[in-house]
């Protein structure tokens, strides 16, 4: 198994300037992740690295393909994927995360893993229905078929003939109260 620290960037010893990283992301990198969500795959990951003195901002820019299961047959595939997103440490008296895409590190922090970032973010890249891709087609076709489905309609004074007809067919314990009025 392999080692997720080949995904650590030092960053004590980096001048202020943007820094640009390569990283393969294979089998045995979704292996160390387990195979819940994500089988295996193929990425290419490339991450800028942009450092000034209070802040560390990573560009994740992510190609390739994963290997996913078809939730309506249950078999594999493998599925493109592009993922872009920003990742941002400031620098403060603790470590804290302050948001989903926002972190604190102490300024004796040595280095940074990103292997856990990489893995989240092709997670999240993934669709919520993943169908093999001769089910695509056909899975499109409904949506089509439901957009023709009619959701509300209001009556015209031409059917109030059938509102008489509806009250006379009501329940009669109901006659009572709408004497009321």
């Amino acid at each position: 198994m392999m080692k997720l620290r080949d995904y650590e960037i030092g960053i004590a010893k980096l001048s202020n300037k943007k820094h640009v990283y390569e990283f393969v992301l294979d089998d045995d990198f979704f292996e160390e992740f387990g195979k819940e969500i994500i089988l295996g795959g193929h990425m290419a990951a490339e991450v800028e690295l942009d450092k000034t003195e209070s802040l560390l901002t990573f560009h994740f820019n992510v190609r390739g393909h994963v290997r996913l299961t078809c939730d309506r047959s249950l078999e594999e595939f493998d599925y493109p994927l592009e993922v872009e997103a920003t990742f941002r440490i400031k620098y403060g008296d603790e470590n804290l995360e302050l948001d989903d895409d926002l972190w604190q590190i102490t300024s004796n922090t040595q280095s940074i893993n990103i292997a856990q970032h990489l893995y989240d973010y092709i997670g999240l890249a993934l669709p919520m229905k993943k169908l093999h891709p001769r089910f695509v087609e056909e899975d499109e076709d409904e949506e089509d078929d439901d957009q023709d489905i009619l959701i509300y309609s209001s009556r015209t004074g031409a059917d109030t003939d059938e509102d008489e007809d509806d009250e006379d067919d009501a329940d009669p314990r109901w006659d009572a109260l709408r004497n009321l009025n």
